[in-house]
């Protein structure tokens, strides 16, 4: 048999499929760009492996992020769900918390997951401390699985109240509901999660269900055309919450998938942020689709168990947290009725894609805005079927945004580009200033196929001082898939004062709950070097309804050192005490994580350097910057000697990405081949 030994990590995006392959043996790296074929994302995969020419028989490890689900979601192509619940709630998911899809006036639209006629009620009853105050019937879940398989639900959800305290009857209800059901489409809320709020837990579940046929069957056909070219080994998934689980495991908890690809490069920032000693960065991913920006402190990214996918699709797992805008490089610029200038977020993603491609695209994007602007050099355009002419660009950039308003095809893209700044500006402060950072106290860490072409003017925009640029900024999100570890997130909700509970609860909990990962990744069979714990506490004041996540060192940290903990973090976030009022405990959280083997980040750096800097110029042409047009050099990023300094302005011009370097910026490059900005003041 071949030896294996190839690590591989695919990430799907909106409009690329990003491959990195590392051979541990001698650290030799692949790569490979592909677009990513929305219908199938199997073939894109596939593409992207032949593209790289990696051999699926040479694939030990093959790690995988997805955006099949999101996707899914977003555009409502999911399974047909029915729901079982308590009688007399079934319009729970529907009601909601009384908000509203628009703030002011009395429109907008909301359809929930689970239609009306298919949200079913059987005779039971928990109450919060989880005592039967009405027993399940048995028959009546039966005739309710009987029903929706004849509605042609494909899946189905079980959704009981204060199943998170006592599960019993969502446990039984399974097991009745699994004796009838045709397939194995059957998720039971507090397995999911195991958490208080009807709502929230219910339409977790509900994301689940909607989307689990769908992330199954694609896997399926993964596995299979993998088969046919001799890997038989598992594949990983990338989940949220930053950690990988098995392929033959992920389905059942499919909503952890969602928003795998943003995760995987924030992954990838705190990796090479730890190894080039930068551990606090805000990760700022611009691809051709949509811009993602995260916060990583001490080198350990931000984890929220409170995402809103879209309104009123709260989906309560633990997921990196990562503010998503509809601004990328294929977002399209246009000038509304009231005569605004207007950058995304409709896309025009990978067909047609920006006009630049030649695939009959004729709306403005930002990409054509760089292009005229000569930030983006025509004949290193990647994926672009027919050439067009830079004339051609700049004519429809005059047409379709400079007529509007009155001016010339450069003025008009220069304004693209500061609309679209502006936007991403704002998705920056959302994650550092309104979450009481300081941007000043990070460096941005720029990559996805545009980011660094924004990086510099963002950073001297919001005052952060310095760019952190990795080796390959395009296929960064595939990089994180390789240095992700398995992780498995558990919960479990408590809602007691902390007089009300003791230290021996606390610690039973969190034993429980690392038992539980343990087993998991036993099961999964991947190697892993050791096993970790993160542990965490939802807390609140007793009659608050804001919940404040604290970080746990220990699970025998107690009751006494909760209250601790607690005031401290409170405090640190809103600068007051408040010792009169009663802390109450809501969750305690475990996450285990197998740690995968380490891949030196020095291979991905790995080219013929030249002897000097001008060596490694490939050229100059005339370039826009805020201040007016430069004649600016041009770099092969992969031939800089690697303790390479320079003032800008430059651009430096790689197989996947291209840096914007602001004149007055002063760049610098470690030995791990990581470039460095330091960001030129205002006035």
């Amino acid at each position: 048999m071949a030896p294996r030994f190839l690590t591989v990590g695919i990430d799907v995006g909106g409009t690329f499929t990003d491959l990195l392959a590392v051979d541990p043996r001698s650290n030799a790296v692949k790569l490979a760009k592909v677009p990513t074929t929305i219908d199938n994302q199997a073939v894109g995969f596939m593409a992207a492996l032949a593209a790289a020419d990696a051999d699926p028989a040479a694939v030990q490890a093959l790690v995988h992020g997805t955006t099949t689900t999101t996707n899914a979601l977003l555009e409502r192509k999911i399974a047909k769900v029915g729901l079982i619940t308590t009688k007399g709630f079934r319009d729970v998911l529907e009601l909601g918390r009384r908000t509203r899809p628009q703030p002011y006036g009395l429109r907008g639209t909301f359809n929930p997951l689970i239609d009306r006629e298919v949200r079913l009620e059987v005779p039971e009853r928990m109450d919060a401390d989880g005592n039967v105050l009405t027993p399940l019937d048995e028959a009546a879940v039966g005739e309710a699985a009987k029903k929706l398989i004849a509605m042609g639900c494909e899946a189905v959800v079980i959704h009981f109240l204060h199943s998170y305290i006592n599960p019993v009857h969502e446990k039984r209800a399974a097991e009745i509901v699994h004796s009838l059901w045709p397939n194995g489409y059957i998720t039971a809320g507090h397995a999911i999660l195991s958490e208080y709020r009807e709502y929230e837990r219910g339409v977790t579940a509900a994301v689940n269900a909607s989307v689990q046929p769908v992330l199954d069957r694609y896997l399926s056909r993964l596995r299979l055309e993998l088969l046919g070219k001799s890997f038989d080994r598992d594949i990983l998934v990338m989940q949220g919450n930053g950690g990988t689980a098995s392929s033959q495991f992920i389905a059942l908890s499919a909503v952890n998938t969602v928003m795998s690809g943003p995760a995987s490069g924030v992954m990838a920032a705190a990796y090479t942020g730890r190894a080039s000693g930068h551990p606090n960065l805000i990760t700022y991913d611009m691809g051709g689709t949509s811009t993602d920006v995260g916060l990583i402190e001490n080198a350990v990214p931000t984890v929220s168990g409170e995402l809103e996918l879209e309104y009123a699709m709260p989906i309560h797992v633990p997921m990196v947290d990562v503010h998503t805008i509809g601004a990328g490089g294929g977002s399209i610029a246009a000038v509304d009725a009231a005569g605004m200038l207007r950058v995304g977020p409709e896309s025009a993603g990978a067909r047609p894609g920006p006009i630049c491609y030649g695939r009959n695209g004729v709306e403005p994007t930002i990409t054509d805005a760089n292009l005229v602007l000569g930030r983006l050099n025509p004949d290193r355009l990647t994926g672009v079927d027919h050439p067009v002419t830079l004339d051609h660009v700049r004519a429809l950039i005059e047409q379709k945004v400079g007529e509007r308003l009155g001016l010339d095809a450069e003025a008009a893209a220069a304004a693209i580009l500061r609309v679209a700044n502006d936007r991403m500006a704002g998705a920056v402060r959302l994650v550092s200033l309104s979450r009481g950072h300081d941007p000043r106290d990070f460096a941005l860490f720029a990559f996805g196929g545009a980011g660094p072409l924004h990086a510099t003017a963002l950073a001297r925009e919001l005052g952060i001082p310095s760019v952190l640029v990795p080796a390959r900024p395009g296929i960064t999100n595939a990089l994180g898939c390789v240095v992700a570890d398995l992780r498995h997130d558990y919960v479990r909700t408590v809602n007691k004062p902390l007089s009300a509970i003791d230290d021996t609860t606390i610690s039973g909990i969190y034993a429980e709950q690392a038992a539980e990962g343990r087993r998991t990744i036993a099961k999964e069979g991947v190697p892993v070097r050791e096993l970790r714990r993160v542990l965490s506490a939802d807390m609140q004041f007793q009659g608050q309804s804001h919940i404040l996540s604290v970080g746990v060192e220990s699970e025998s940290i107690g009751v006494e050192g909760l209250r601790k903990a607690f005031a401290a973090a409170y405090f640190r976030r809103f600068g007051i005490e408040l010792p009169e009022i009663p802390p109450v405990l809501v969750n305690l959280h475990t996450a285990v994580i197998g740690v995968r083997p380490e891949i030196s980040l020095g291979a991905l750096a790995a080219s013929e350097r030249a002897p000097t800097l001008k060596a490694a110029q490939a050229g100059e042409r005339r370039v826009w910057f805020s201040d007016g047009w430069h004649q600016t050099p041009i770099y092969s990023r992969d031939k800089l000697p690697l303790d390479a300094t320079f003032d800008g302005p430059a651009i430096l011009e790689q197989l996947d990405c291209t840096t914007v370097v602001e004149p007055g910026d002063r760049v610098t490059q470690d030995k791990l081949g990581n470039l460095l900005v330091s960001v030129r003041r205002q006035g």
